[in-house]
């Protein structure tokens, strides 16, 4: 979809990203984040299952809108929609402070991605730089996802994600 929103490839592809958005990055990230739940991760369950049913609303959201299901809609509909996803995805980039740095800047150019595309919506200009602040986000969570993935899988560390910050329950107390 940043590709699109960038403009460097046709609208034509719009119905197979979003596809792709409906299952991979919809139903795949939802049961993601219900195994993260299972493992105690928290952080992993709430960001997962939230994004996976981003995905899914926006999908179903642009196909009804495609379909005339919601002629009635306007640009202050995704306005809001936007808005809330990158409020929602600050409170979350706050708690990556205490994970690692790549988390940092995935969720980072999240909230900025997010508030581009707010705005994107009464101005092509940042539309297009949307696009591409949302190619740099999606690539640093693959970098993120796969040198997490190596790292644990390798037992070192091959890819950094910079150093995980102290847990505060380790914080001695004084009174």
């Amino acid at each position: 979809l940043n590709f699109e929103n960038a403009g460097i490839s046709e609208k034509t592809l719009l119905n197979l990203v979003l596809s792709h958005g409906l299952f991979y990055g919809g139903a795949a990230q939802f049961a993601a984040g219900m195994w993260e739940f299972a493992t105690g991760n928290t952080f992993g369950a709430s960001a997962f299952t939230s994004y996976g049913a981003f995905w899914i609303s926006l999908a179903a959201f642009i196909w009804a809108h495609q379909a005339d299901l919601f002629a009635g809609a306007q640009e202050i509909d995704m306005f809001i929609y936007f808005m809330v996803w990158g409020a929602f995805s600050a409170l979350l980039w706050i708690i990556t402070f205490r994970i690692n740095k790549a988390l940092v800047v995935v969720f980072g150019s999240l909230v900025l991605l997010f508030l581009l595309l707010a705005i994107g919506e009464y101005s092509t200009g940042v539309h297009k730089a949307a696009g591409y602040v949302g190619l740099f986000c999606g690539g640093s969570a693959i970098y993120t996802g796969y040198a997490t993935l190596l790292n644990e899988t390798w037992k070192g560390t091959f890819l950094p994600i910079g150093p995980y910050a102290s847990p505060a329950a380790d914080a001695k107390e004084v009174v």
